[in-house]
Parts: C-alpha cells; sequence; structure tokens
C-alpha cells in the first residue's frame, strides 16, 4: 500500500497504530490483573491484539514506500530503525492476549474451582509479564513518534508567525 487519496498511506496508517498498540496494552494488562474483566473483553481483546499486530506491517510497510520517496535523512533512516523494532512488541501484545483470553475462559469453564490457571501464582506472572510487554510496547510506540514527528516537521515550519493574520 503505497497512496490513500493521493497520501502516503503511512501518514495515514500510523495513527492506527498510534491508537491500537496503547489501547490493547491497557485492556491486557487490565484483564491480565482483574479476571472479571478478562471475561467481560471475551474473545474482543485476542481480537484487538489481531487487528493491531496486522497494522504494524502494514505502517511499517507504507513507511518503507514513503522513505524510497523522500530525501535521505538521517532522522528518516532513525525513524525507519526504530519502526522496524514494533513487530516484536505487537506479537507479544497478540500472544499474551490470546494467553490470557483462553486462562480466563478456562477458569470461567472450570467450575470445580481448581483451574491451575486461576490460581494465584499464574496470574501474578500474566499481569507482570502483562506490565513489562505493555509498557515495552507503548515506550517503543512514543519514542518512534517522537522521530517520526522530528523527521517530518524538523525544517518545515517557521518558529514566527509569517503574518499578523495567522494569530486568529
Amino acid at each position: 500500500m503505497s497512496l490513500i487519496n493521493g497520501l502516503p498511506a503511512h501518514v495515514l496508517l500510523v495513527h492506527a497504530v498510534v491508537v491500537l498498540v496503547p489501547l490493547t496494552a491497557l485492556a491486557i494488562v487490565i484483564c491480565a490483573i482483574w479476571p472479571v474483566a478478562a471475561r467481560r473483553f471475551g474473545i474482543v481483546l485476542p481480537i484487538l491484539a489481531l487487528v493491531t499486530l496486522a497494522s504494524v506491517p502494514l505502517t511499517t510497510e507504507a513507511g518503507e514506500w514513503l522513505e524510497r520517496h523522500v530525501d535521505s535523512d538521517p532522522l528518516v533512516r532513525k525513524h525507519a530503525d526504530l519502526g522496524d523494532g514494533l513487530l516484536p512488541w505487537a506479537l507479544g501484545l497478540f500472544v499474551l492476549a490470546a494467553l490470557v483470553w483462553w486462562a480466563a475462559r478456562k477458569s470461567a469453564a472450570d467450575t470445580s474451582g481448581g483451574s491451575r490457571w486461576s490460581g494465584t501464582p499464574m496470574r501474578v506472572a500474566a499481569a507482570v509479564l502483562s506490565l513489562v510487554v505493555a509498557a515495552g510496547a507503548v515506550v517503543d510506540v512514543y519514542r518512534i513518534g517522537d522521530s517520526g514527528a522530528k523527521a517530518a516537521w524538523h525544517d518545515g515550519y517557521s518558529k514566527t508567525a509569517t503574518s499578523a493574520s495567522d494569530d486568529d
């Protein structure tokens, strides 16, 4: 995918990643910590994580197309290098979402209350792992977005207003 309505697809698709990664990360942490939330989210949690996962390579591929169509710049290269590192985080979010969903489903189906997945050690491990992966994913999205904004805007605007009418 290269262009959408004449605009580089990357500048549009990136908004999905910027919204979906933190949203998915937050949902996974909530569901890992609070099993009732995991049961209420149900299949929506892994579906959200799958959509998030799918949006990352689409956005990266569109970014690679855009990189080939702009002047070579160290800021653009840094942004592209950072962007290549998001896929493992998105994959981690998906795997955790699937595991949290499966564990919640399994514990809800176990009427005897003896499910090994609903035990405190497993829930603590899932919560800690979810916090680590969620934090890593969100920090990575921030770093990528910051580098992309610097690459796009470093010489693209004037620090002073160009005319008095611009202040209105």
